[in-house]
């Protein structure tokens, strides 16, 4: 169950955010293209590891429970650290504080619904909000010093992933409102008498 390859891959992103973190704080050209290397490589772990286990068949309790946990552990570092290190381009702290709380009230409703056996399924639209996050961060990683180690300096980095990352924010209130609703019907539906 450890050592299948969906889970190490999942592990993995985990692993890799103190080094992330750690390229973030050392900023500079080189560190910030390194750091953007690191979290793009975490984000494909991200979709390998589903597919693999999907067609591997090497679902397991252990993955269900780590890979969403690897995902918002992988976001929530990213944020702060371009928080901390004022990474973000003017006012990015509102839509990361936005995409924090909803995270946080995703994995709260998950964890209540999961007492009462009730599942809160990924949404396609929680799926583009994903992508537009992952994009947002990764651009805002590599920033103008890393974008010019690849020849694509002339780009408005902080620019574009700021404003993606506003998107990003905007689907992170559609989607967090409709898991609260969803849950919010689980909540207040009538439970049968034991």
């Amino acid at each position: 169950m450890l050592t299948d390859l969906p889970n190490i891959l999942t592990m993995s992103r985990i692993a890799a955010i103190p080094l992330l973190v750690l390229l973030v704080a050392i900023g500079g050209p080189a560190a910030d293209f390194l750091a953007w290397a690191v979290f793009a490589a975490a984000g494909i772990t991200d979709y390998l590891d589903g597919r693999l286990a999907r067609e591997r068949l090497q679902f397991s309790d252990f993955g269900r429970m780590l890979d969403p946990i690897a995902d918002k552990l992988l976001i929530a570092a990213t944020l702060m650290a371009l928080v901390g290190f004022g990474r973000l381009p003017a006012a990015g702290i509102y839509p990361a504080i936005v995409i924090m709380l909803r995270e946080i009230l995703v994995s709260g409703l998950r964890e209540f619904l999961a007492e009462i056996r009730v599942g809160l399924p990924v949404t396609k639209l929680a799926k583009w909000k994903t992508g537009f996050q992952m994009v947002a961060l990764g651009l805002l990683l590599l920033g103008a010093g890393g974008a010019h180690l690849i020849g694509l300096g002339w780009l408005p980095m902080a620019w574009i992933g700021g404003t993606l990352l506003w998107i990003a924010a905007g689907l992170t209130l559609v989607t967090g409102w409709d898991y609260l609703t969803a849950g919010l019907r689980h909540v207040t539906a009538p439970r049968p008498s034991v």
